[in-house]
């Protein structure tokens, strides 16, 4: 299949460009920067240069490309938590979620794709007692800062369930190569980034319509459904 990936140069796009092109797929892969192109090609990716809120040039990408599955991994998190300018980053990634996610959706319509999946988070439940299961409901009652990122997620899955084929892969919080996090301070949910970056070549092919959690088994969220329906190991490694 041919693949549009959003954010090829991500922490999960840079793992999941090789596993696409191992598995046999195409790949058209974004970055903003002219900067990095030589790197995607260099993962095999084909560089598209495009900035998600420039909607008619994205539009334009999509249409050219023309394939048949378009992939959301973007993410706009340049401080780390704990320094002085992580909630300025938080904002930014809640904007993208919210409107770069729908600009990515009217794009996939637009050239006629109907498999859409798109990078969520699993940590954003609302607070219970239990494993969380994708039914349960969102924090939508919270404030402040977590306030923006739950808006943010809804909007995001709301544009991508929108597809006929729209996927929402709900991470845990990702630790591993080009993350924050270490395996001996992995925060819960917990999902290392090979596991993540193979839940969504799995998902190109396989799943339905709707919701997964995607995450290891640390008695927060439950991923039963990844498993049974993708066949998604948490233990995967690249």
């Amino acid at each position: 299949m041919k693949i549009f990936l959003a954010g090829a140069g991500g922490a999960i796009g840079r793992r999941l460009t090789p596993l696409l092109r191992g598995a046999g797929h195409t790949v058209v892969g974004t970055t903003r920067s002219k900067d990095k192109t030589a790197a995607l090609a260099e993962l095999g990716a084909e560089p598209v240069v495009v900035d998600v809120f420039d909607i008619k040039a994205l539009a334009r990408a999509v249409k050219a490309a023309a394939p048949e599955v378009l992939m959301h991994q973007l993410t706009d998190l340049p401080f780390a938590p704990g320094t002085p300018r992580y909630d300025e980053g938080l904002e930014r990634n809640a904007r993208l979620r919210a409107a770069g996610t729908r600009n990515l959706a009217d794009a996939a319509r637009a050239a006629g794709v109907r498999r859409m999946i798109s990078q969520s988070i699993a940590f954003v439940y609302a607070p219970a007692d239990g494993t969380r299961v994708e039914t349960d409901p969102l924090d939508a009652a919270t404030t402040g800062a977590r306030k923006h990122t739950v808006d943010a997620v809804v909007a995001l899955e709301r544009a991508t369930l929108e597809l006929p084929e729209g996927i929402v892969l709900r991470y845990g919080y990702l630790y591993g190569p080009g993350t924050w996090f270490v395996d001996a301070k992995r925060p819960k949910p917990a999902l290392h980034v090979d596991a993540a970056a193979s839940a969504a070549l799995l998902t190109v092919a396989k799943g339905t319509h709707g919701v997964y959690n995607i995450a290891e088994d640390d008695g927060v969220i439950s991923s039963e459904k990844a498993k049974r329906d993708l066949g998604f190991e948490a233990t995967f490694r690249i």
